[in-house]
């Protein structure tokens, strides 16, 4: 069976579902890794779009609609993906595909037959999966309190009786809690937990801060009994890091962005007023 819990095996490993069929796969790589599952002829997996890496030539790609999406509407309104990609071997010998991580992250393999066949996940936190195992994006109803922003309400939940892969940003870090243990956990660093846990909202500051931004306002309160997998690096941390140096006021090219601006607005605002009759 594969690993139920954080597993990042470099050497190939063999999963085998509750049906006794048997795939092996590799996770290659350090930072942003790939993870490569082989396939038999008619086997397939199911993928996020715009994932795939590589593959073999024996094996055909698909983009389907994901009719099972509880919250396929909204997806689409917020900019989400609502399809899903099959990659399935219609050789006669064995085929590979290689499926990279979208970011800087880890490929955590998840047996979601070991989590009672349910886990909740960050949103856009699924990769690919191999077996019976269904994504679909729900609101999370434990959480009693309102996070700013869509991404606090749509949660995406894993389920089924497969193997999922999910990507979590820069170190990975698991947790077992037992029954009435707490941990408080910075909400965007919460990759997967289980569904046994209890989650409750906290904010660490006025509500006034929390819902115009800042740094670890809003904390997530997990008691166990559960597993809570825990990211160093949320991909909304870096690309907001990202966004602020860019337009940092140290910056020289922003600099001479503004000087270029206002020279042609001011040359705008000469040609008009020479080449208007008044």
């Amino acid at each position: 069976m594969a690993a139920p819990f954080f597993s990042t095996p470099f050497q190939p490993f063999v999963y085998q579902s509750p049906e006794d069929a048997v795939t092996s796969f590799q996770i290659l790589g350090g930072e942003a890794q790939i993870v490569q599952i082989m396939l038999k002829p008619e086997d397939k997996v199911s993928a996020k779009p715009g994932c795939m890496c590589y593959m073999s030539g024996s094996i055909q790609r698909e983009n389907v609609y994901a009719p099972e999406n509880e919250a396929g509407m909204w997806q689409w309104l917020f900019g989400k993906n609502v399809t899903k990609t099959y990659f399935l071997n219609s050789g006669s010998t064995d085929g590979f595909v290689g499926i990279a991580a979208p970011s800087l992250g880890r490929v955590l393999p998840i047996d979601l037959a070991k989590f009672g066949g349910e886990i909740l996940c960050q949103p856009d936190a699924f990769l690919c999966s191999i077996g019976d195992v269904k994504v679909s994006n729900t609101f999370d109803q434990r959480a009693r309190n309102v996070v700013a922003g869509v991404e606090g309400f749509l949660r995406q939940k894993l389920s089924g009786q497969g193997l999922a892969f999910i990507v979590g940003g820069g170190s990975v870090v698991q947790k077992n809690l037992e029954v009435g243990e707490t941990l408080s956990v910075d909400i965007s660093s919460v990759i997967a937990l289980s569904s046994t846990l209890n989650v409750q909202i906290k904010y660490n500051g006025p509500m006034r801060r929390a819902v115009f931004g800042g740094d670890n306002l809003v904390t997530a309160m997990v008691t166990g009994p559960g597993i809570v997998f825990i990211q160093s690096l949320p991909f909304p941390r870096l690309s907001q890091r990202i966004a602020r140096t860019v337009t940092s006021p140290n910056n020289p090219k922003l600099f001479m962005q503004i000087v270029i601006f206002c020279f042609l607005a001011y040359f705008v605002l000469v040609s008009s007023l020479l080449f208007t009759d008044v």
